[in-house]
């Protein structure tokens, strides 16, 4: 593949993966209106693989005391946060990984990758975003998760199987309205993303395993690199900008764009 297209392709992905405006939603857009080719399921596993590990080293420290947690939950101790924030990540993973195995088998994944699909998420699950940005109290602190909000964020997670909602921005949102503030409810959606885009790549490589070669390797580990640093780039930038700035700018790019869609899938 060309250099141009996995620079294209990597930093759609890193740029996008974090920051609300969905980066599935970005990814199929890139061959259905320029027409290049599908980047195809070997580089989407590298490009998550990059931007698994942007969100790891962002937030080691939390991600170091949640790996000790694990292992004290391992042995039935949950006495610690580490212990059950790793309690939380598993049960907040379960929709997500329950959901999307039925509608890969049931083959609706395929029939949801669309411009119109994309426009309409876009625009409506933005303007929810604002909603609860706006309206949601500020009263908890990521400190204070608990295993009740673990699964309502679950489920709202579940939701970013449809192209365009934004993983990233549908559990914003729900941590939002269950009262997190901003910085609170961001931190909480990127440690959420470590097992879910852990849980995706896994299923994504099963399927690439025996298909790829030593070029698209080379390309993978292009991809890869790119998407790390885009990511991590896009990470100090969100949570900069946190300190002064809401989710607004987002939800105004997600609303242009849902419409530009719209009219596009409907002219």
């Amino acid at each position: 593949m060309a250099l141009t297209h996995l620079l294209i392709l990597a930093l759609i992905q890193g740029v996008t993966e974090f920051l609300p405006i969905s980066s599935s939603g970005h990814l199929i857009l890139l061959p259905n209106l320029t027409g290049m080719a599908d980047q195809g399921q070997a580089l989407d596993v590298a490009v998550h693989v990059g931007t698994l590990l942007a969100v790891i080293l962002y937030f080691w420290s939390d991600v170091k005391i949640v790996t000790l947690g694990a292992g004290r939950l391992i042995r039935g101790k949950i006495d610690t946060q580490g212990a059950f924030w790793a309690l939380c990540l598993i049960i907040a993973t379960i929709p997500v990984i329950l959901v999307g195995l039925a509608l890969k088998l049931s083959g609706l994944n395929d029939l949801l990758r669309s411009t119109a699909v994309i426009g309409w998420t876009m625009l409506l699950f933005g303007i929810v975003l604002y909603w609860a940005d706006q309206t949601g109290p500020t009263t908890k602190r990521a400190e204070s998760w608990s295993l009740k909000d673990a699964i309502i964020m679950g489920l709202w997670q579940a939701l970013a199987l449809i192209p365009g909602t934004s993983r990233s921005g549908i559990t914003i949102t729900a941590g939002r309205q269950l009262g997190y503030d901003r910085e609170s409810a961001a931190r909480l959606s990127m440690l959420m993303s470590i097992p879910t885009i852990l849980a995706s790549g896994a299923l994504l490589s099963l399927e690439v395993a025996q298909q790829a070669d030593m070029s698209v390797l080379r390309d993978a580990g292009i991809a890869a690199v790119f998407a790390f640093l885009a990511a991590l780039a896009a990470l100090k930038l969100m949570f900069k900008l946190l300190k002064s700035v809401s989710f607004t700018p987002y939800v105004i790019y997600r609303v242009i764009l849902g419409i530009i869609l719209l009219i596009i899938a409907y002219t």
